[in-house]
């Protein structure tokens, strides 16, 4: 299937697409902190500079986008075109999750994946368990990962 954009238009699109203070990870922010949860954000000096960073708990929160990390959910589809550059893309998109997680495991932090399929799902039937799930399980000493 051939692209219904042109190269400049495709590339001002993707351009616009941000790493950082996505709306699902403002969602889950702002709850996290309603719930009397206070973190850091973005910390650099930690493998892959998680989403939340919680030093007093020595818990990290990334918050995921199902198609940048090829969640296997009905959000993530692999394009049509160009379906190589963007295998390879999103294959080593996965490989540096797994990185990450492993170096941060290894020097003793707790990780939690929260997923944008998930996040939808919670927003859609207003259901705030999931958050509070996940603030017991950063305030916790149980289980070294937790996938949301």
């Amino acid at each position: 299937m051939v692209d219904i954009t042109d190269v400049a238009t495709r590339s001002r699109m993707m351009s616009g697409i941000r790493g950082k203070n996505t709306k699902p990870e403002l969602v889950v922010r702002k709850a996290l902190h309603r719930l009397g949860l206070r973190y850091r954000l973005h910390v650099r000096r930690l493998a892959g500079a998680p989403d939340l960073v919680f030093p007093r708990y020595r818990a990290v929160v990334f918050v995921h986008g199902c198609f940048w990390h090829q969640h296997n959910c009905p959000l993530f589809k692999m394009p049509s075109s160009r379906t190589e550059f963007w295998q390879e893309k999103l294959d080593r998109n996965r490989e540096r999750d797994r990185e990450h997680m492993a170096k941060l495991l290894q020097d003793g932090w707790r990780v939690a994946v929260v997923w944008e399929c998930t996040l939808r799902t919670a927003i859609k039937s207003n259901d705030e368990g999931l958050f509070e799930r996940l603030a017991e399980w950063i305030k916790g000493r149980a289980s070294a990962s937790l996938e949301l």
